[in-house]
């Protein structure tokens, strides 16, 4: 019994040396990897009609893992879309899926993001946090995936104030209105031009529009269709609540990733005048394979089942997402914005889709990470 218990007491002193070390930043730097500024169309840049900018940032895990690094990290492409004239009072600036979500590591191991997979990553955190893990394990009873649940629960808190104070310094800082691309967060709403969570609430993918007084709006979009990794620990919202927000650039509506898929999220906002879409498309190269049809719930009644098989992603992305059905909507204007990056195993793809004056319009492609400026012409409007 007692070699057992000088066992035991050997490990537990082993983790808790393991546990409390491997925090250091010192030797973390962030790139900002920006291989493109593009301005789509110079020759309307006088317009007094506002601008959207597109940015699509390169993101890796170590940028996540402090409220320090995130904000240099963005901070590097606003200074750059500054330097080139692209923002000014009337900007609206947009941002991918899922821009706020790996903040899930933010102020743990270093470890963390060095990992070569999500998973592997993932039990760093959680045996760096087993009291705080089972404390929050009992709230997601209800969710299939429990450990991923469990770990966006007891890291909410955190993973929502460095969220929100990043984009509001930097809504503030260049006088532009964000949205903000998206977080999965429970129970996140704003109250008191403050964004809290609930972690007993379910997890939503959700995304934020700060404006340029550094608040916040009291809007939480909230993804409708999540797809089909996402629905074991995210919950699908009503469609019908998708929200149009006036802003001084004119009605909005904000779709997340999927949402853009589907006739229902389109008709929640018929009045708005421009249509913003954040998407992460997961998988290097995931782009130029033959399209698997829709994932996450059944197709709409109006895709062609010969299709699936047929053209590749990106073709499916311009004839059944934003480009293919903002003129269901009145609005004349849109763009679709991608996440980029080395993040763990998942992969990324896609570029950005902007619509100017109902039309698709062709951009420069960015390698890594870019940036694109799209003027929003007063003729026609």
């Amino acid at each position: 019994m007692r070699k057992i218990l000088i066992g035991l007491g050997t490990l537990v002193l082993g983790w808790m040396i393991w546990a409390n070390v491997g925090y250091s930043l010192e030797a973390i730097s962030t790139e900002p990897y920006i291989s493109l500024v593009s301005d789509i169309n110079p020759n309307d840049s006088e317009s007094s009609a506002g601008n959207i900018v597109g940015i699509q940032p390169y993101m890796l895990p170590s940028d996540y893992l402090s409220e320090e690094l995130f904000f240099e990290k963005m901070d590097n492409y606003f200074t750059e879309a500054a330097k080139a004239g692209f923002l000014g009072d009337k900007t609206i600036v947009l941002l991918p899926e899922y821009i706020g979500t790996w903040l899930v590591i933010a102020n743990e191991k270093v470890a963390v993001s060095k990992a070569s997979t999500l998973t592997g990553a993932m039990a760093t955190l959680l045996l760096s946090n087993p009291i705080s893990y089972f404390k929050n394990y009992r709230l997601s009873i209800s969710d299939e995936d429990r450990i991923a649940s469990t770990l966006f629960r007891m890291k909410s808190k955190e993973m929502a104030r460095i969220y929100s104070a990043t984009f509001q310094k930097l809504s503030k800082t260049y006088g532009i209105h964000i949205v903000a691309g998206s977080i999965n967060l429970p129970g996140a709403e704003v109250i008191d031009g403050k964004l809290t969570v609930n972690p007993e609430k379910p997890i939503h993918n959700t995304s934020f529009i700060f404006i340029p007084t550094g608040e916040i709006l009291p809007y939480a979009v909230e993804k409708a269709f999540p797809i089909d990794s996402e629905k074991p620990f995210v919950t699908a919202a009503n469609p019908t609540n998708i929200p149009t927000i006036t802003l001084p650039i004119g009605k909005i509506g904000v779709l997340v990733c999927a949402d853009s898929w589907y006739p229902e999220s389109y008709q929640a906002i018929q009045q708005a005048d421009i249509i913003l879409v954040n998407s992460y498309c997961a998988g290097n190269g995931a782009m130029t394979i033959l399209w698997s049809g829709y994932n996450g719930a059944p197709a709409p009644s109006d895709v062609d089942p010969s299709d699936i098989g047929t053209i590749t992603e990106q073709e499916a992305w311009k004839k059944y997402a934003l480009p293919g059905r903002i003129s269901s909507t009145q609005a004349r204007h849109g763009a679709n914005i991608f996440l980029r990056g080395q993040l763990w195993d998942l992969g990324t793809d896609g570029q950005p889709f902007f619509i100017h004056h109902g039309k698709l319009i062709e951009t420069i492609y960015a390698d890594q990470g870019g940036i694109w400026n799209l003027s929003l012409a007063d003729t026609g409007d």
